[in-house]
């Protein structure tokens, strides 16, 4: 460690912080201040420069998952610059361009821990909404400043746009992880991707990276164009087009099923070749139907995943910054962040918001 770049945490006391909180259950944000706890010697501070919005910081504003705590900072893709580390900090500086995701704790311990999977750990923590393991409530990415330990920390590589790296920490991770898992990484596969969102279109991006052929499936036909011209997708289906679907039956691979509502697998099962993998990535409120038949014709297999580790989300901005995979974005004032969720919530944007926290919440709580 250099100590020219480096300030040690001297402070016993937590610090002031501001930023945005939903207060209860209607899910609207205001101005709110707050105190983030003293850096400890393992931590890292960092100013928060753009924050994510992910689809479930609606679901938690509004208590739709029955677990929220109020007030409620959200935010889990949060990227910055280090103003300070603790005395024991190993790979970070002040300066240091990093991000935090979804999980900010861990038990060390564990199975999943041991492997470098934190985010299947018993005992994780959340980043925001969640207990911490000194007792106090974390929170969010909506706010002016984080800390963290180190290990919860990613280094965002210099050619690495900010803005858009901030949505890879939850929405990147996500569909990356499953694809690495499951084998879906390799050269020559025939990869499809259901549904064109915040997850989808980074998914469609990550697996042409990877080389693979993808087929983007979707209920929507208007985002044919979309798919094929702008994202690079080699072809599209429709999910409801009986034709289409009997044309392509048995060529893929793998699916990544992206889609949090009620829909049918039945369909998807059938694009898939012998020993295919669909992977579920959504989370739909209510319980999918799982036809048996299809699975036992081609030995097929169902499974799920759940954000990353650390040592995996570290590898996946790696991964995107050498292959130029970058979430389409729109960047936001602080002050429109209650308009986005509004419009977050009927799917009105391409394809994820990203809020400019530097240089627009100071204005909104002056």
């Amino acid at each position: 460690m250099n100590p020219t770049m480096t300030r040690l945490a001297e402070e016993e006391h937590p610090s002031k912080a501001f930023g945005w909180a939903a207060r209860d259950s209607t899910g609207v944000l205001s101005p709110f201040k707050f105190s983030r706890r003293a850096t400890g010697e393992k931590d890292v501070a960092f100013k928060v420069l753009y924050c994510g919005i992910c689809h479930s910081d609606l679901h938690m504003a509004k208590n739709e998952w029955g677990m929220s705590v109020y007030p409620l900072v959200p935010g889990h893709e949060i990227v910055g610059e280090v103003t300070e580390v603790g005395s024991k900090v190993q790979k970070f500086n002040v300066g240091d361009r990093v991000g935090v995701g979804c999980v900010v704790g861990s038990c060390h311990s564990c199975d999943s821990c041991k492997n470098n999977l934190e985010n299947y750990c018993p005992k994780s923590v959340l980043t925001y909404g969640a207990e911490y393991h000194d007792g106090s409530i974390t929170y969010g990415g909506y706010s002016d400043t984080m800390v963290a330990d180190e290990h919860f920390i990613v280094r965002i590589p210099d050619n690495l746009p900010l803005d858009v790296a901030a949505p890879l920490l939850c929405a990147g991770i996500t569909v990356y992880s499953p694809l690495r898992y499951y084998g879906l990484d390799k050269p020559g596969l025939h990869v499809g991707v259901v549904g064109l969102g915040g997850l989808g279109h980074v998914a469609v991006k990550f697996a042409k990276a990877m080389g693979a052929k993808v087929t983007v499936i979707s209920t929507s036909p208007s985002k044919k164009k979309e798919a094929l011209e702008n994202l690079g997708a080699d072809s599209f289906l429709v999910s409801r087009d009986q034709d289409q679907l009997q044309g392509a039956s048995g060529t893929l691979d793998g699916i990544i099923d992206t889609v949090s509502a009620q829909h049918p697998l039945f369909p998807l099962l059938g694009l898939l070749k012998s020993h295919g993998k669909l992977v579920l990535v959504g989370a739909p409120e209510k319980p999918l139907e799982l036809p048996v038949f299809p699975l036992l014709q081609g030995r097929k297999v169902v499974g799920g995943s759940m954000t990353g580790g650390m040592k995996e989300t570290q590898e996946m901005i790696d991964f995107a910054a050498k292959h130029n995979v970058k979430p389409d974005i729109e960047v936001i004032a602080m002050e429109y962040v209650n308009t986005a969720m509004e419009r977050l919530l009927k799917a009105d944007v391409k394809y994820r918001f990203v809020i400019d926290i530097g240089n627009t919440l100071k204005a909104t709580t002056s």
